[in-house]
């Protein structure tokens, strides 16, 4: 006789009182009694929540499983009725499955190899110091988020599209709306809005001005202006916004390990094991959607044909069937084969450039300010609210010993 079905009947919209690193406690409490539980949506339709490290990663993994956004159920938290979802509009390749999905991605694998994102190590380099060199003359205190954590990934992704430099802080106020999850549904869309516009703006300068980024380098495809439009969108808000959280939150996270942080200052080899390790202990993105085609067997259940999953990547990243004391951050962990940057066809394809940003950015920050330290208590610093699709925090007040 299997395991007793294990139900969660709420989804948690907040983590627990100091513990802003850790999955909220009713995700922890659920993965204690299994892998799999079932979750009753809002609208009545029964789904399952998959919190376990192998089955997070099968289901990843498994194309009966679909990323399609028209058969997702509309949001775990919120019953919308009998809205229709449309499907994902052209470009926007993490929300479809193959043919469409490689259609978009395939042109862009070539351009985020290990070896040309470690090309760009001197450029990051370059930024990074930059922005220690205006915090340094403009402190000894500045908000992490705004003076480092925003405009390093910002510079950078912007300089591989090809989005002209005076209109970062645009597109980036927009994303952050449209990520952020603090906003009304009217305000969301009208930045989603404002950004298709730009980007359509963007694309017809391209057409009509090619330079040398990847936007410009697609335009010999067969892809149609609407196409690189989503393209870009995709490209943006991946290569800013999750980036953007894991410096800021990492650093925050770091700040909080005293023991850790000196371990890496004394020692800079530790620098690649220390990113894998804040990339598993904080999977600021944390939650994903499929729906099975078919039914599967999964961890001894059937999921249905027609059937919404939810993959709690933080969790599964916390799964101590996986890791040994998982909820401690350890940069000597030997443990690798985390999921912060997802799996299967639809893993991140911006990964590399993410480490390489934070291989660089992390010890420089480190290095310049050696007496960097919080500003503000811990638990004043302010957090996105867990139903922001990527987790991390809204700023990050700290002072040093000028």
């Amino acid at each position: 006789m299997g395991e007793p079905l294990h139900t969660v009947t709420t989804l948690p919209t907040a983590r627990q009182a100091g513990c802003p690193f850790d999955p909220p406690a009713e995700l922890i409490d659920a993965r204690s009694h299994s892998p799999i539980s079932r979750y009753p949506f809002p609208d009545g339709h029964q789904g399952w929540l998959v919190t376990g490290f192998d089955l997070v990663r099968s289901v990843l993994a498994d194309a009966r499983f679909s990323s399609r956004k028209e058969l997702m159920r509309h949001h775990p938290l919120i019953d919308y009725g009998d809205i229709e979802v449309p499907p994902a509009p052209p470009g926007e390749f993490l929300l479809m499955d193959e043919p469409r999905h490689g259609r978009y991605r395939k042109p862009l694998v070539g351009k985020f190899t290990v070896r040309r994102m470690r090309l760009l190590t001197e450029r990051v380099e370059q930024v990074t110091a930059e922005h220690l060199d205006a915090m340094e003359q403009a402190g000894p205190s500045a908000d992490l988020v705004t003076a480092f954590a925003k405009p390093i990934p910002a510079v950078i992704i912007c300089e591989l599209l090809g989005v002209p430099y005076a209109d970062r802080g645009l597109f980036q106020k927009h994303i952050d709306t449209f990520l952020g999850g603090e906003v009304s549904d009217e305000e969301l869309y009208a930045a989603y809005t404002a950004t298709q516009s730009y980007l359509a703006e963007l694309v017809a300068a391209k057409r009509a001005n090619p330079t040398d980024d990847v936007l410009s380098d697609l335009l010999d495809s067969d892809l149609t202006d609407e196409e690189l439009q989503g393209i870009a969108l995709i490209l943006l808000s991946a290569g800013f916004d999750t980036t953007a959280n894991m410096l800021a939150l990492g650093t925050f996270a770091l700040l909080q390990n005293p023991e850790q942080l000196a371990a890496l200052r004394a020692d800079p080899a530790l620098t690649d094991n220390a990113v894998e390790e804040l990339l598993r202990y904080l999977s600021v993105a944390k939650t994903f959607f499929r729906t099975a085609l078919e039914d599967v067997e999964l961890g001894g259940r059937t999921i249905e044909a027609g059937t919404t999953v939810i993959l709690s990547l933080n969790t599964a990243n916390r799964d101590p069937e996986r890791f040994t004391d998982p909820h401690a951050l350890d940069i000597r962990r030997q443990e690798g084969g985390h999921l912060a940057f997802s799996h299967g066809i639809h893993q991140c394809l911006g990964q590399q450039l993410a480490r390489v940003e934070m291989r660089v950015a992390l010890p420089a920050l480190l290095h310049r300010f050696p007496t960097l330290r919080l500003a503000v208590p811990a638990e004043e610093v302010g957090l996105r609210p867990e139903t922001a699709d990527i987790y991390g925090v809204r700023s990050l007040p700290v002072t040093w010993e000028a």
